[in-house]
């Protein structure tokens, strides 16, 4: 089975969330039940080294922007196809953005490109080898299945996965000539949008198959309070509709291997969790001495994470005996709340504002629990990074965070499989609440090793998950 996976960023060569993590990991796991994996990805600056190493296997004079060609090269066990368009992707900045942090105004016209070159070879292949399945990736490549319908050929199978369905890639009416669409397919059941063009609209229409990354955010999205404004076009596709549950790449985040690490460890020398502990609090001014619980946070620093509840709840925190190290970047208001909270509880709060992939692991070794109090997480993978480094995740039941950890209520201490702390209210006083069951575990150092090996024990990679991909590309092409 062939499968083009469609996506605009792929770890380790280029990453702003969890959705490189998924298209850099996916398609090893596919691989190994026989899977045979091509993923299209702009060639930005950071990959122009691997152009000059591949081979061109494909060329277009007249994609949405302009020329490009695909390069053929695998690396880091990924088989790429960098689509090679220097006036659209030789750019400053981030993927999605410039050096000011504003989006690049000519965005549609980049991962349109990107979509219409994936629709291409769909059809055309490549030295013989033509893709089963199209498997699109969030809004940037929400084009393609457009694009595979438009065609007037047969076109493969059709997936889009939509990561975090808050981004929608929405853009004014006047794009759909930059597109190369047709204006008959600007209509409510088509490509329009409350009077704009949505690129994930397009993709929840006009694929085979619509998949998202776990399944209680897949129930989730139908509703008006998650569904961002496309819940009644995914009310009418529900049927199509299902939820596949991340998974994480069990060699890049492993306690026993990882080279980020000050010490490592597994589950029969948790004490060894401690020299990592130590690092953390020498690299962020933490007491070193401090004898309750570290928790940690990695993450976008947004609203949608509920850092602002947390930042909220940090004196109840430090009171209640614990420690903070924060490692993140965003909301410029969240940024200043959590350093004036490091400045005003010095050795008890440590922060650093920006991603340094290595800290992150030394991070998740280092602390004992993980705090997630988002007000909504598609899937979420830091707090599988988490279960993976004995390091109990505080969690927002919602989305895959609630299908990931088991609450430590009695039932689950009583059968010794509660890997985590899971609460229902993002507030100030919810956190709290929560707060005050960690630390009362936490002093029961049984009872605390015990969640931690359990947590580490939870398969979390990608072996199921990729199964049941397997199926559906299966059910799709029959």
């Amino acid at each position: 089975m062939k499968v083009l996976m469609v996506t605009s960023e792929c770890a380790p060569f280029v990453k702003t969330g969890g959705l490189a993590d998924v298209a850099g990991a996916l398609p090893s796991a596919l691989a190994a039940l026989g899977v045979e994996v091509k993923t299209v990805l702009p060639a930005y600056p950071a990959l122009f080294p691997l152009l000059a190493q591949g081979k061109e296997v494909a060329s277009f004079g007249d994609l949405p922007g302009g020329s490009g060609r695909l390069v053929e090269i695998t690396a880091e066990g990924v088989n790429l196809l960098l689509l090679d368009a220097p006036q659209l992707f030789d750019r400053p900045g981030a993927p999605y953005t410039g050096p000011d942090g504003k989006d690049w105004t000519d965005n549609h016209i980049r991962f349109a490109a990107l979509a219409q070159a994936a629709a291409r070879i769909s059809f055309d292949g490549l030295s013989g080898w033509v893709p089963d399945v199209v498997h699109a990736h969030d809004w940037q490549a929400g084009l393609t299945p457009v694009y595979l319908r438009q065609d007037g050929r047969t076109p493969p199978a059709s997936i889009i996965t939509i990561h975090n369905i808050a981004f929608q890639g929405r853009f004014g009416p006047h794009v759909m000539g930059d597109l190369q669409l047709s204006s008959d397919w600007f209509h409510p059941d088509g490509l329009e949008y409350y009077g704009d063009v949505s690129f994930l609209k397009a993709a929840l229409v006009y694929a085979d198959q619509i998949t998202t990354v776990s399944p209680t955010y897949a129930r989730e999205i139908l509703t008006p309070k998650f569904g961002m404004g496309l819940d009644g076009v995914l009310n009418k596709r529900a049927n199509a509709l299902s939820g596949i549950l991340n998974g994480i790449d069990l060699d890049a985040w492993n306690p026993k291997t990882d080279p980020a690490l000050a010490a490592p460890y597994g589950v029969k020398t948790l004490t060894a969790k401690a020299k990592n502990r130590a690092e953390v609090a020498k690299r962020l001014d933490l007491d070193p001495d401090h004898d309750g619980p570290l928790f940690c946070v990695v993450s976008r620093l947004t609203l949608q994470k509920g850092l602002d509840a947390l930042a909220g709840a940090l004196p109840g925190l430090i009171e209640g005996g614990g420690q903070l190290a924060l490692l993140g970047s965003g909301d410029p208001i969240l940024e200043q709340a959590f350093q004036q909270a490091a400045k005003r509880f010095p050795g008890r709060i440590g922060v650093h504002i920006g991603y340094d992939e290595a800290f992150s692991h030394l991070i998740q070794a280092g602390a004992d629990a993980i705090l997630i109090p988002s007000r909504f997480e598609p899937c979420g993978l830091t707090q599988l990074y988490g279960l993976r480094y004995g390091t109990l995740p505080v969690v927002a039941r919602t989305g895959g965070l609630a299908d990931t950890v088991i609450d430590a209520n009695h039932a689950a201490l009583a059968a010794e499989v509660a890997t985590g702390f899971v609460f229902d209210d993002v507030s100030v006083d919810g956190i709290g609440a929560v707060l005050d069951r960690v630390f009362d575990a936490y002093r029961n150092r049984t009872l605390w090793q015990k969640m931690q090996t359990a947590a580490m024990r939870q398969p979390v990679g990608w072996e199921n998950s990729a199964r049941k991909y397997v199926q559906m590309y299966e059910t799709l092409i029959a």
